[in-house]
């Protein structure tokens, strides 16, 4: 199929350009900017973007990709900090100017084809601190801001194309259109990349495999879709393991296990391993180190169990293209958001082969694999859920008591989503808590209890997320009943940071 590769100069945001160049199917990928010319031309794009990152061209450390690149004869298109490589490696300038962050208006000078359908102007977001001086011979300005005289530029002989501004993010009215221009029109890729293809090759690929299959499952989303797409190519050499770390939702065990046994025909057992996952995070704070010892102590569990009942060749995992992202082994410079226990946790012995089928998907995508697969919308419209559990949303060390405020808190806030006909239109929503006390009022009496924090977000792909703004009676109803019905709770916060700055989960 065709394809177009995305070059990561370390933002954090690069994954967002193939998000949207896959929303017109057309497959996208993200690799180093370091990657070597026979790789790239392994890959055989039909056209490269260079992403943004922080860094300055004029710095001497500062990314840099083959210069050879340029001659390979393909279409280029550098956003932002790629867009100023351009600039550099053709001669022209660059240097620090005043911040532009936000959104500006683009005004088009020639909207002949990369800028092609978008009018005389449009709002297009800016976030950058230095500015081309001078552009280099062969490159025209095909579109300014007030701050950027050469917000967007061409040198049609050469197909390389740069813009100052971010066409994937939503905040540039017609990104998709920039986007659109360049793949379709300019770099000419066909519209073959379809997940029902990604179905079949997948399929096609993983029957080749030699040997059984351990499936770790979690009754998620992610795991489940992962299993149904490998029973699908090997049958009877699947088998899924479900483990109780002790870190789960309420009921979680026994829902996941009614799931698997009523809608999928695969080998299922479970596996209660609570009190040893408790008994290493005892006294433990740091979240990395939280998730590092889950994601080792689930492949101590998954490599006992395929010893005693195998043999299997391979662990099967739902590790989607996010935690790969975040855990920050993508190869390229992005910095390790957190490590996500399936990804950066697994341990060095591991002596059987990771199978990860979903690895290269993002949430959205993942979830209308399953639809393909007849996954019932229960399981994928279900909220998601960390790998390390409720390790990762209890702050400080992992007790007992703070498990139970933790478990019961978000059961509370997902049973009053559901009642006010909710939980199916927001992202994630649970509880978490910390070390922090409050002092509150029972009946006459004086309380000294936790604070329980409430997050509710909604997003597409978890990679960026906003705050959900729920109705006050709901919030109140929350906020009462946790109060009421959850020991050793005296105040309830609602959590109001959206990712960026922060994170979805706590830690």
């Amino acid at each position: 199929m065709d394809k177009i590769i995305v070059l990561d100069f370390g933002s954090q945001y690069s994954h967002l350009i193939c998000r949207r160049i896959r929303e017109f199917s057309v497959y996208a990928e993200l690799v180093p900017f370091d990657i070597s010319l026979e790789e790239l031309k392994r890959l055989n794009p039909k056209g490269i973007v260079f992403s943004g990152g922080p860094a300055s061209v004029y710095n001497k450390d500062s990314p840099q990709p083959s210069s050879k690149i340029f001659e390979m004869g393909l279409p280029v298109l550098g956003i932002c900090y790629g867009h100023q490589i351009i600039v550099n490696n053709f001669g022209g300038k660059v240097k620090r100017a005043n911040k532009e962050y936000g959104s500006s208006t683009l005004t088009i000078d020639n909207g002949s084809d990369l800028l092609a359908g978008m009018g005389k102007s449009t709002r297009a977001w800016m976030s950058h601190g230095d500015a081309a001086e001078s552009l280099p011979a062969g490159f025209e300005v095909i579109g300014h801001t007030e701050s950027s005289f050469a917000a967007a530029i061409a040198n049609r002989q050469k197909l390389i194309y740069g813009i100052q501004f971010h066409p994937e993010v939503v905040h540039t009215e017609q990104g998709i259109q920039v986007l659109k221009n360049f793949v379709l029109n300019i770099c000419k890729a066909k519209q073959d990349w379809t997940l029902e293809n990604f179905v079949d090759s997948t399929v096609d690929e993983i029957s080749k495999i030699e040997g059984n299959v351990l499936c770790g499952i979690s009754g998620g989303v992610d795991s489940t879709v992962a299993a149904v797409l490998i029973q699908k190519a090997i049958g009877r050499r699947l088998k899924c393991v479900f483990v109780d770390n002790g870190l789960l939702r309420a009921g979680e065990e026994a829902e996941v296990k009614e799931i698997f046994e009523k809608n999928f025909g695969i080998d299922f057992v479970a596996i209660n391993a609570g009190e040893r996952f408790l008994s290493r995070l005892t006294g433990v704070v740091d979240p990395e180190q939280k998730r590092k010892i889950v994601g080792e102590e689930f492949v101590k569990v998954f490599t006992e169990f395929a010893e005693a009942s195998g043999p299997f060749r391979w662990l099967a995992q739902g590790t989607l293209y996010p935690d790969v992202i975040e855990s920050g082994i993508s190869k390229g410079p992005a910095a390790v958001i957190k490590t996500h226990h399936n990804v950066g946790g697994l341990p060095s012995w591991l002596n059987l082969q990771v199978l990860e089928p979903l690895r290269f998907l993002y949430k959205d995508e993942v979830r209308r694999v399953g639809k393909i697969l007849g996954v019932p919308d229960k399981i994928l419209f279900r909220h998601p859920f960390p790998g390390p559990g409720l390790a990762v949303r209890i702050m400080g060390d992992v007790t007992r008591e703070k498990l139970q405020i933790c478990r019961q808190a978000s059961r509370i806030v997902e049973e009053e989503l559901q009642d006010a006909g909710l939980y199916d239109k927001v992202w994630q929503a649970f509880a978490t808590v910390g070390d922090d006390r409050a002092v509150g009022v029972v009946g006459d009496e004086r309380k000294y209890g936790h604070v329980a924090l409430v997050r509710i977000v909604d997003s597409i792909d978890a990679m960026t997320a906003d705050w959900t703004r729920l109705p006050n009676d709901v919030l109140e109803r929350i906020s009462n009943r946790i109060t009421n019905e959850v020991e050793d709770v005296a105040w309830v916060g609602y959590v109001i940071s959206s990712k960026p700055p922060a994170t979805i989960e706590p830690q």
